[in-house]
């Protein structure tokens, strides 16, 4: 009985783990620990520029 009952929990669980893999669960696993940190403390116009810095590292990282 337990060894059905593990082997469903297994699949179910190799399951979910390809699941956030495909849906970019651990794409970047910093920012929200960060958003907690910072976000409050940056006026309007410094998350702007953060922003920009950003999507400009990414398409750097995407260009090599």
């Amino acid at each position: 009985m337990l060894i059905p009952i593990a082997i469903i929990i297994v699949a179910v669980a190799i399951l979910v783990f390809f699941w956030a893999v495909k849906s970019n669960q651990f794409d970047d696993l910093d920012r929200q620990g960060y958003s907690i940190l910072f976000d409050d403390d940056l006026s309007p116009e410094e998350k702007a520029l953060a922003e920009k810095r950003k999507k400009i590292q990414q398409q750097n990282e995407s260009n090599d």
